[in-house]
């Protein structure tokens, strides 16, 4: 398995990896934030995101997003391919996107907004926390990033204070806590598919 930071020759992948948005959220039935191909060929070609291969295979990414004058940073938009998840490529590519915004935003609070119970348990091995919506950013460029989620209605009449996902926050400068990644070299992964998915919310994490 390869994990390295995206560059703009990657963007021949945005389209795909925006059909893999849009397939995950009608598998997961639950409400995910639209992109565009791009914004993910733009985050590609800034060293913000992440992207991750199998056996020469697109098997997943994850990108960064800063709020705030750079004093908060979102995890954003982890998705990994369906054929093979739960083979720890979703945890790789988390840590690998964690340790990309701890090295470029080292003083950032480090946050994200999720349904995925996967990805909460990676984020608390991370150090996260969960916190109340009131402890995120409040960027009107952050939360308008919702307005394509199903669930967008349910925040607005709670007034930005929750809705289906939970808010978890990495707070602490000088902890860095590390995930177990696997030994991808010792695990059979099957070939990938050209089509077919998956991740969350605004971080909208994706199914790993």
């Amino acid at each position: 398995m390869t994990i390295r930071v995206a560059t703009e020759a990657d963007a021949q992948y945005a389209d795909l990896l925006c059909q893999w948005y849009v397939e995950s959220a009608k598998t997961r039935g639950t409400g995910i934030a639209k992109r565009e191909p791009a914004y993910v060929a733009q985050k590609m070609a800034s060293g913000d995101s992440i992207i991750a291969f199998v056996d020469g295979e697109l098997a997943g990414f994850c990108y960064i997003e800063t709020f705030d004058d750079k004093t908060f940073v979102v995890n954003s938009g982890l998705i990994v391919n369906a054929e093979i998840r739960k083979g720890g490529v979703g945890r790789a590519i988390k840590q690998a996107v964690f340790n990309l915004s701890r090295t470029k935003y080292p003083q950032a609070k480090i946050f994200g907004i999720t349904t995925s119970l996967a990805v909460m348990k990676i984020n608390t091995d991370l150090g996260y926390e969960p916190v109340t919506f009131s402890e995120l950013t409040s960027s009107e460029d952050f939360w308008k990033g919702c307005k394509s989620c199903k669930n967008y209605g349910i925040l607005m009449e709670n007034e930005r204070k929750m809705c289906l996902c939970t808010g978890m926050l990495f707070d602490a400068a000088d902890k860095l806590v590390q995930v177990q990644v696997p030994d991808f070299a010792a695990v059979a992964t099957p070939a990938l598919p050209v089509a077919h998915d998956s991740a969350t919310d605004p971080e909208t994490d994706s199914a790993l």
